[in-house]
């Protein structure tokens, strides 16, 4: 591939995924810039205590990708290093925000591992598809952008688990917010994410019940 070529699949198909982490499987096309970081004005907002408000950021010039660490508390790692400044990025090459996240990145989706993509016969579907390690789910064969967050995919990856059976509230607090965490986590709590979660099926097909209510017993999933 000669230097132009390089040039136009840098400014136009650099990718970021997250590897291990609480972020595993999301991906962002970078366009411009990406801030890293707790905020929740960040674009990529990852939340952990140990990853500072303003973390570090990705900026995309004219023939290359800069990373940055924003002068944050628990660093950012590169090459098994803490990062000083900038750095340059290249195709392939992973990084760490603060030993909580890994990060991959590539110059374009013609080199990503083909496991990063589910097939295109997997998306035309009826009812809801999860595909785990990239975090994305369709509704049919729309997809819900911008993503879940991350107690919302946790609660539909549970459901879709064990379809048509039964999930009590008491499990699913314990497996959302993790044994723990669970301690204290009030049932108004999880009523508010079951909220959230219906509206965000909702959007993309208002006409179906995917999310059962048992009284006194728990949920369950319908699908179609």
């Amino acid at each position: 591939m000669d230097q132009n070529s390089s040039t136009f699949d840098i400014n136009r198909n650099s990718v970021l995924i997250a590897q291990q982490g609480p972020l595993e499987g999301q991906r962002w096309n970078i366009q411009s810039e990406l801030t890293i970081g707790r905020a929740p004005d960040c674009d990529i907002q990852i939340p952990d205590r140990q990853v500072s408000r303003f973390h570090a950021r990705i900026l995309l010039n004219k023939d290359s990708v800069e990373l940055e660490d924003l002068g944050s508390k628990n660093g950012t790692f590169f090459s098994g290093k803490p990062l000083i400044g900038k750095t340059l990025l290249e195709d392939g090459v992973t990084f760490q925000v603060a030993l909580v996240q890994k990060f991959v990145y590539y110059v374009s989706d013609a080199t990503l591992p083909l496991e990063d993509f589910p097939s295109l016969d997997e998306k035309k579907h009826s009812g809801i598809l999860v595909d785990k390690k990239s975090r994305q789910v369709w509704v049919g064969n729309k997809e819900i952008v911008p993503p879940l967050s991350v107690p919302q995919f946790k609660l539909l990856e549970i459901l879709v688990e064990q379809p048509g059976l039964v999930i009590t509230r008491e499990d699913l607090i314990a497996r959302i917010w993790s044994n723990e965490q669970s301690e204290g986590v009030s049932d108004q709590a999880l009523d508010a994410l079951i909220r959230r979660l219906r509206e965000r099926l909702d959007k993309l097909d208002p006409d179906f019940n995917y999310i059962v209510t048992v009284r006194g017993h728990g949920l369950r999933l319908q699908n179609r």
